[in-house]
């Protein structure tokens, strides 16, 4: 089966951010990421690297406040381009379970591309912000994802002790999962589903 073009590109414009974005499901790894908060730009370009996803993300937020409506609204941008995406979701492989470490921390992302928003969380992050990023915010960045992207997710920070690393291993997990789960299956040609769509 040959991959079709599974690309998007998104922009969103409000009184908080101003946002470009573009994305490549089937890419080499490669980012351009400037958001205005060092850490969220390392998390961003550490998921693209580890999807194997191109992506490029250009934000002006209103970081004079904080960096709720950067992180949020990136990951709304991000949600919406693997959405588009995906399309119809033909011969995706849909479901995936991964663990990463990252030296002393653990974190798990079970996902299924299934075309309905849900999101759970389990854990906490050992210190209350990493640079200008605050941690509880990677939490938030999971559930507006998944609610953008249409993805049942299930996310936890299973154990660690400094917040940059669960951080991080949240990141590559959902890195890891959403490329197991949106790969193309060579055996299927149709959506995999029993209702014939996602």
């Amino acid at each position: 089966m040959s991959e079709h073009d599974r690309t998007a590109a998104v922009t969103r414009e409000t009184a908080e951010t101003t946002i470009e974005l573009t994305l490549a499901v089937d890419g080499d790894g490669d980012s351009e990421v400037d958001t205005g908060i060092g850490f969220y730009d390392h998390m961003l370009e550490s998921f693209a690297k580890h999807g194997l996803f191109d992506l490029t993300v250009r934000c002006d937020g209103d970081l004079e406040i904080d960096d709720h409506h950067t992180v949020e609204d990136v990951a709304i941008c991000l949600g919406e381009a693997f959405d588009e995406a995906l399309g119809d979701k033909r011969a995706i492989r849909r479901y995936a379970d991964r663990r990463v470490p990252l030296d002393e921390a653990v974190a798990s992302v079970v996902v299924d591309v299934a075309g309905r928003p849900y999101y759970e969380f389990a854990g906490e992050f050992s210190q209350e912000s990493v640079g200008e990023f605050t941690s509880v915010m990677a939490d938030h960045f999971a559930m507006s994802l998944a609610h953008n992207a249409g993805l049942t997710l299930h996310a936890a920070v299973e154990r660690g002790d400094n917040a940059h690393h669960e951080v991080e291993a949240l990141f590559k997990a959902l890195a890891r999962a959403l490329d197991d789960a949106t790969r193309l299956d060579e055996r299927r040609s149709d959506t995999p589903s029993t209702k014939g769509e996602l």
